[in-house]
């Protein structure tokens, strides 16, 4: 069984690239279940109704968020409705949406769990707590879960990594929009990245203009991020599961942009 999990989408760069390369990905690895971070699709920050919709049109199971969730306040209109739409888990009980989806797809049932850091990020509930609630509910149906831990600190990824091996089939880290070369699969079988990297602009920083973002190291003043324009790229994992146990079998990075082409 295969997960495609593409990392954040900045922008109309990011979603460009989504409609562009998620056809040719599903023909190429065939994916049982194809999920997108999707906190920055809309203009960088946030996500819309319209997004979200064309998100599963062209075929993603899943749309995860983070930190950036509530930053559209247009999400607070849908996301009770959204079925597929996971926002972090361990926000407060209270919080509009849902942290766990469930996802039935050719005979298999797959867990998809959100949940958000706390270093240098704000004080919400406990990740590391919130997870051991949702994996033992996900386990009494499926073992098949994979956990996107949208997170700034590498620390306290690789710390969810090892407090979640042998219990989860993956960990994949979001947030920090580059894509890490520590894939791999730990020793009692969960598949694991520090960061998927980023569906985006490609020249940059992070998905920002750079030009703004140069002015703020260099002066130290305010200014005001917006999402770049010209060459993109996408980041993504394709995770193989093993239909019995629901370990990772392998992990696979994927990287397009102008330096790494995309070959069918």
């Amino acid at each position: 069984m295969k997960i495609l999990f593409i990392g954040d989408v900045v922008g109309q760069p990011g979603r460009k690239m989504i409609d562009e390369y998620v056809p040719k990905l599903k023909a190429k690895y065939k994916p049982h279940v194809i999920a997108v971070n999707g906190e920055n699709a809309a203009g960088g920050k946030g996500i819309t109704e319209k997004i979200y919709r064309r998100f599963v049109e062209i075929g993603v199971h899943v749309v995860t968020l983070g930190n950036h969730a509530w930053d559209n306040r247009e999400v607070f209109e849908f996301i009770d409705q959204a079925k597929v739409l996971v926002r972090p888990a361990n926000f407060p009980i209270g919080t509009p949406g849902k942290g766990i989806v469930f996802v039935h797809v050719e005979g298999y049932e797959v867990a998809i769990i959100s949940l958000q850091g706390r270093t240098f990020l704000p004080a919400i509930d406990c990740p590391f707590k919130k997870a051991d609630e949702l994996v033992e509910m996900a386990l009494a149906r499926t073992p098949f879960i994979l956990v996107d831990f949208h997170a700034e600190a590498t620390s306290e990824k690789q710390a969810m990594g090892w407090y979640l091996d042998g219990r989860v089939s993956a960990v994949v880290g979001t947030h920090t929009h580059v894509q890490t070369a520590d894939s791999r699969i730990l020793p009692n079988g969960t598949g694991y990245i520090t960061d998927v990297g980023m569906t985006g602009p490609y020249d940059g920083i992070l998905g920002v203009d750079r030009e703004a973002v140069l002015r703020k190291f260099l002066t130290g003043l305010p200014v005001r991020f917006e999402v770049t324009t010209g060459r993109a790229q996408l980041n993504a994992v394709l995770i193989e599961i093993d239909e019995k146990s629901g370990k990772t079998r392998s992990i696979q990075r994927i990287m397009i942009n102008d330096d790494h082409p995309y070959f069918d």
